[in-house]
């Protein structure tokens, strides 16, 4: 289990830093929190969420097993955004 976290971890960090590259190129440093969370929460829900959906469209995954896995990509993409609205430089 020690493995899997440490590569959950990992992939954290990388969809974190896309969503920080894409709201750093398309905001400003004195950028408002709203716009800040909606360019972090869209990068960070397609990192978390919409790659899954290919698997029920060409693997026939379940779709219900599908949609619980994007309700978790947008909590992580909420906490993501949220944590880059607070912290964005002002």
């Amino acid at each position: 289990m020690g493995k899997n976290l440490a590569m959950w971890f990992v992939y954290c960090v990388v969809v974190s830093t896309l969503s920080a590259y894409i709201a750093g190129r398309a905001l400003t440093p004195e950028a408002h929190y709203l716009s800040v969370f909606r360019f972090a929460g869209a990068t960070a829900f397609i990192g978390y969420s919409v790659a899954l959906w290919q698997n029920s469209i060409w693997y026939r995954r379940a779709w219900s097993t599908t949609l619980k896995q994007t309700f978790d990509g947008l909590v992580y993409a909420l906490l993501t955004a949220g944590t880059f609205g607070w912290l964005w430089p002002a």
